[in-house]
């Protein structure tokens, strides 16, 4: 063999690995180091416990994944971090509806567009918001409660978890759907604190995420949950009625789940999306949503994923719209 057979040999060898249907070794072993998961808010809230979940199932498939907790601006902190990461599948966002919807449309100057510097890999959870009042409140359906607030709506006033969440937002649609635009809105620090005030008689409405706290306070006659604002009545509470079984369209939750950033290879969206299908079909990650308040999507594919945050974006702006929430 001469030296221009070396030569041709030498370039064949690197011109291999780029050749269509070869693909890279990094991702046939994906993945081969540590997943890095953005949980955009503080520890403790209720995208941080689905995270912990599926994080801790993600052992055996995928190996072992760290979650980094970067709270602030709604979920628009750590997302932004992710929609500008590299996009190995090695650093991950659980975001929701309000990261990848509310928050970055109700700034002037998002760092971000969610609908294109993000991969959709699993939506995989909701937690539904509720129409919930104190127990002196005169109405013991929602049906009994609309007509009250109708007739009430200028001394009426509902408590949400802060301005632009989707607590906020499902105080609004509520006002919207029953024409009660005088309504106060009255806007806390957490839901904590606004519960604390609804339990005490100084707010008479708040539209809380259901969780387990607002279940048990709920069930020792604290607080009276009136329904729920998801399209059917949850497992963990079957007694409480759907909201949309009284007003068609009251339907207001978060959703979150698993994406990545827009680029990401699609052989590792597929392997992540694959083996959370597997824990969502899990009984014991059933029980410990339920257990939380949330209910399992039935679709949690990456086209579903991506379906849905079409459809959501959609249907929530204009609700955002026609409630003036401000720009910042």
């Amino acid at each position: 063999m001469d030296r221009r057979d070396c030569l041709r040999l030498g370039g064949a060898a690197l011109v291999a690995p780029l050749l269509p249907g070869k693909p890279a070794l990094a991702q046939s072993k994906y993945p081969a180091s540590t997943i890095r998961l953005v949980v955009p808010y503080a520890p403790g809230g209720v995208v941080d416990a689905v995270a912990r979940q599926w994080a801790e199932r993600m052992k055996a498939p995928l190996g072992t994944v760290i979650i980094e907790n970067q709270g602030g601006g709604g979920g628009v902190i750590g997302a932004n971090t992710v929609a500008h990461a590299k996009v190995d599948g090695y650093t991950l966002l659980f975001g929701d509806t309000s990261c990848q919807i509310i928050a970055p449309y109700l700034m002037r100057r998002p760092p971000y567009d969610p609908a294109k510097d993000f991969a959709a890999i699993s939506m995989m959870a909701t937690s539904s918001t509720a129409i919930v009042v104190h127990p002196g409140v005169p109405a013991k359906t929602l049906g009994e409660f609309i007509a009250y607030a109708r007739a009430n709506q200028k001394k009426l006033s509902y408590a949400s978890a802060g301005a632009g969440t989707v607590t906020h937002l499902a105080g609004e649609l509520f006002k919207q759907l029953t024409q009660t635009p005088d309504i106060l809105h009255v806007p806390y620090r957490g839901a904590g604190p606004g519960l604390i005030d609804l339990i005490a008689g100084v707010v008479p409405m708040m539209t809380p995420n259901v969780t387990s706290q607002v279940l048990s306070f709920h069930r020792s006659g604290d607080v009276r949950i009136l329904a729920v604002c998801a399209p059917a009545r949850l497992k963990a509470a079957p007694e409480i009625p759907a909201a949309v079984e009284t007003l068609s369209g009251l339907v207001a939750g978060l959703t979150c789940g698993v994406l990545g950033p827009a680029g990401t290879p699609q052989s590792i969206i597929d392997r992540i999306a694959g083996v959370t299908a597997d824990v969502i079909k899990q009984p014991e990650f059933d029980d410990a949503l339920q257990v939380a308040g949330l209910e399992a999507r039935s679709d949690v594919s990456p086209a579903g994923a991506e379906a849905f945050l079409v459809a959501e974006r959609q249907r929530l702006i204009p609700i955002i719209e026609a409630a003036g929430m401000e720009r910042q």
